[in-house]
């Protein structure tokens, strides 16, 4: 059984707890937080630690924190030699402090406090310095996913770059929809179905396949008459850069 120490107790250290709650070959044997009470919801107060200086010794200690406090976090550890990994899909291997082994044990997915996943869905791409390491790390993620890819820093950095546009760039756009549907006074409901419809397409087409709408047709009248309802000059703008992008994809197909 692979011992496991989450450090964190944000979004994704919470997703973590409950994953490996589940796990037959992983066991999580102590999770650190700044404050118990942020997780006392998940699990018994025993297994939960406030001082680096308590943490226990495991196979794996895994930092769930933001980006910006990763090097800091590794560097309170007080202890050399160990399996230490980062969460993050932007922040390189070599920022974590070289008393300890390093990896990466990154789940490409967005989580939200309180929203239940089946992490066993959940993308996680590993990375580490040496080949032992990278076993046990692929035990470890087998154990709560079945989806694990071997990923190196630099594809990880394009991977999180794209998963970018995906989500929170789409996310904004749903945003903006919605802005211009209550502007008009229609509810934003009528548009879900089409949202789900346009994600569910890419499960068995490609995005280019995928691909619709009036820039797609190359429909200027369509496209004129969008442009002038639009008041807002921000949305103008990004309705003109998306059309362009779709239009210039076009020519390349």
């Amino acid at each position: 059984m692979i011992k496991v120490i989450v450090i964190g107790s944000g979004n994704v250290a919470q997703h973590l707890i409950l994953a490996f709650a589940k796990s037959t070959t992983a066991t999580l044997i102590q999770i650190y937080s700044r404050q118990k009470e942020t997780l006392t919801h998940l699990l018994d107060s025993s297994k939960i630690t406030t001082s680096f200086n308590e943490l226990l010794e495991a196979d794996l200690y895994i930092i769930a924190v933001s980006d910006d406090a990763i090097d800091s976090v590794s560097a309170q550890l007080p202890f050399i030699n160990r399996l230490v990994v980062h969460t993050s899909g932007s922040v390189a291997l070599n920022a974590l402090d070289n008393k300890n082994r390093k990896g990466v044990l990154y789940p490409l997915q967005t989580f939200s406090k309180g929203k239940p996943m089946d992490f066993s869905t959940v993308p996680i791409c590993i990375e580490s310095e040496n080949s032992n390491d990278f076993q046990l790390l692929d035990k470890a993620a087998k154990s709560i996913s079945d989806a694990v890819f071997a990923v190196n820093t630099d594809q990880r950095k394009a991977l999180h770059v794209a998963a970018v546009f995906v989500n929170n760039f789409v996310n904004n756009l749903y945003q903006i929809g919605k802005e211009i549907c209550e502007e008009h006074q229609v509810p934003f409901d009528i548009l879900k179905p089409l949202i789900l419809e346009t994600a569910n397409k890419i499960m068995t087409l490609s995005p280019e396949d995928a691909q619709t709408g009036p820039a797609k047709r190359n429909d200027l009248e369509t496209i004129a008459s969008h442009l002038s309802l639009l008041s807002n000059k921000n949305q103008a703008t990004i309705y003109k850069i998306l059309t362009q992008s779709i239009q210039d994809n076009g020519t390349k197909l």
